[in-house]
C-alpha cells in the first residue's frame, strides 16, 4: 500500500537581485527554508542581456542547471567550457576548488535567459574530489506521457512509470523530473522512501496530495513535502486555464553538519576559513585562479 506525502508547507518564492544585474527567485537556502539535505539552494533565474555571474569560486558543493529558456555559457580555470541552451542540463562538481564563470547568451530578440540552479551538498568524504562537469542535453532526456497523454513528464534524473534517465550524473542521489499536466490530468510519482523532496511551480496552478488532503498551490512556489510516504499525487482541475508545471526533485538526506559562506559550503567553520585563505593564497585546489580571468566574464567590464 503506497502512502501519498503530504505537504509540509508551500511559500512563494520572492524575486532579488543576485549576481551582476540577475534576478532570481529563491526559495531554498533563504530563512523560508534552510538546508534542506542534501539540498543548499534552488533559484529559479532570470538572466537579461548585459547581466550574469563573471568568475567566481565555490568549493564543497555540486551545482545543477536546467535551462528553460534560451542559453548560457561557461568557462573555468581548467580549460573547460560549453554552452547549454534551452531544455539541457549541466552538473558542475566543485569538488576542492573553481572558479569559473556563467554567462548568458545575447538572445536576437533581446529576451532574457531563464532557468533553474539547484545547489546540492557533496558527503563531507567527497568534499575534496577533483572538480567535474557533466552534461545533459534535452534529447537524451527520456519523456514519457501518461494519463491519456494529459501528463508529460521529462524523466531528468531518477526513474518514472518504468523509464529510468540515462544515467547519474550527480554524487549526490538526486531525482528530477519536469512535469506539465493538463487541465484534468493527474499523475502519482513514486519517490524513494527518506528521501527529502519538493516541488517548485513554473506555472499554472497544481494540486499536491491525495484527494481529501489536497493544497492547491500557485506559481512561483516551493511546495515542501513530508518525508513519510513514497509517492507525490499531482492534478490539475478539470475547469483550469493553463497547465501546471512542477519541477519536482527528491534526495538522500546528508547525516552532516552543514557551515556555508556564499560559495564555500563545508563542514565546520574552520573548513571554511581554510577555503578562504586557499582561494586567497592560490592553493589546495585553487593553484589555477592566480591570474586567471575568464574570456566570457570580460563582457562584464567596464
Amino acid at each position: 500500500m503506497s502512502i501519498s506525502r503530504a505537504v509540509h508547507k508551500a511559500f512563494l518564492a520572492i524575486e532579488q537581485s543576485e549576481g551582476a544585474g540577475a534576478r532570481v527567485r529563491r526559495s531554498i537556502g533563504t530563512p523560508k527554508l534552510r538546508n534542506f539535505s542534501p539540498f543548499l539552494m534552488l533559484d529559479h533565474f532570470t538572466i537579461s542581456p548585459g547581466a550574469g555571474f563573471p568568475d567566481h569560486p565555490h568549493r564543497g558543493q555540486e551545482t545543477i542547471t536546467y535551462l528553460l529558456k534560451g542559453a548560457v555559457d561557461h568557462e573555468d580555470f581548467a580549460g573547460n567550457k560549453g554552452t547549454i541552451e534551452t531544455g539541457d542540463l549541466q552538473f558542475m562538481t566543485a569538488g576542492k576548488g573553481i572558479m569559473h564563470a556563467e554567462m548568458p547568451r545575447q538572445n536576437k530578440d533581446g529576451s532574457a535567459n531563464v532557468g533553474m540552479q539547484l545547489w546540492v551538498d557533496l558527503p563531507e568524504k567527497l568534499k575534496a574530489c577533483e572538480p567535474r562537469y557533466r552534461d545533459l542535453r534535452a534529447k537524451e532526456i527520456p519523456t514519457i506521457h501518461v494519463d491519456d497523454d494529459k501528463v508529460t513528464v521529462k524523466i531528468i534524473s531518477g526513474q518514472s512509470h518504468g523509464t529510468d534517465s540515462v544515467k547519474e550524473l550527480a554524487y549526490t542521489p538526486v531525482w528530477i523530473f519536469d512535469i506539465s499536466i493538463k487541465p484534468g490530468g493527474q499523475i502519482s510519482q513514486e519517490l524513494p522512501q527518506g528521501w527529502n523532496a519538493f516541488a517548485y511551480t513554473l506555472s499554472g496552478s497544481t494540486n499536491f496530495g491525495a484527494e481529501k488532503d489536497q493544497t492547491t498551490v500557485g506559481q512561483y512556489h516551493n511546495v515542501v513535502f513530508e518525508q513519510k510516504g513514497d509517492k507525490v499525487d499531482m492534478s490539475v482541475d478539470a475547469d483550469a486555464t493553463e497547465d501546471g508545471r512542477v519541477f519536482l526533485v527528491a534526495g538522500v538526506p546528508l547525516d552532516q553538519k552543514v557551515v556555508q559562506y556564499g560559495p564555500f559550503v563545508l563542514n565546520s567553520q574552520d573548513q571554511v576559513y581554510q577555503a578562504m585563505v586557499d582561494f586567497q593564497s592560490h592553493s589546495n585546489g585553487f593553484e589555477r585562479a592566480k591570474g586567471w580571468q575568464s574570456e566570457i566574464g570580460k563582457s562584464m567590464i567596464h
